[in-house]
């Protein structure tokens, strides 16, 4: 009821025009482990068609190792950014709702309530 009730709540959308439009020929997902760190494959992982990121792993100063295109982010409302600048304009950011209390966030969010 309460999964039921939250949904109500949040506006329709589809996804975003261009990220509809693109096609995913070849796509790639990026933890936030560490193991590419000292790679230096970021300039393979910009050639994907689409980059899901995991996690709020930092691209900013690991650019070469990592890559710098975002496509996709899908964290836990816990690893959400913080600040409106913190979401890249050109990605679709995805909030993992998996414990009751990321409801309880999402439900704060949409009402612009404290939580």
């Amino acid at each position: 009821d309460k999964l039921k009730d939250l949904l109500e709540l949040l506006p329709e959308h589809d996804l975003p025009e261009d990220l509809k439009s693109k096609r995913c020929k070849r796509c790639v997902v990026v933890g936030s482990g560490g193991i590419l760190h000292g790679s230096e494959l970021g300039h393979l992982l910009n050639q994907f068609d689409i980059v899901i990121r995991l996690n709020d792993a930092p691209v900013l100063g690991y650019t070469d190792h990592v890559g710098n295109k975002t496509t996709i982010r899908m964290t836990y409302p816990e690893g959400a950014p913080l600040s409106e600048h913190e979401y890249p304009p050109a990605s679709l950011f995805v909030a993992v709702l998996f414990k009751s209390v990321d409801f309880n966030w999402l439900q704060a969010m949409v009402k612009n309530e404290t939580l």
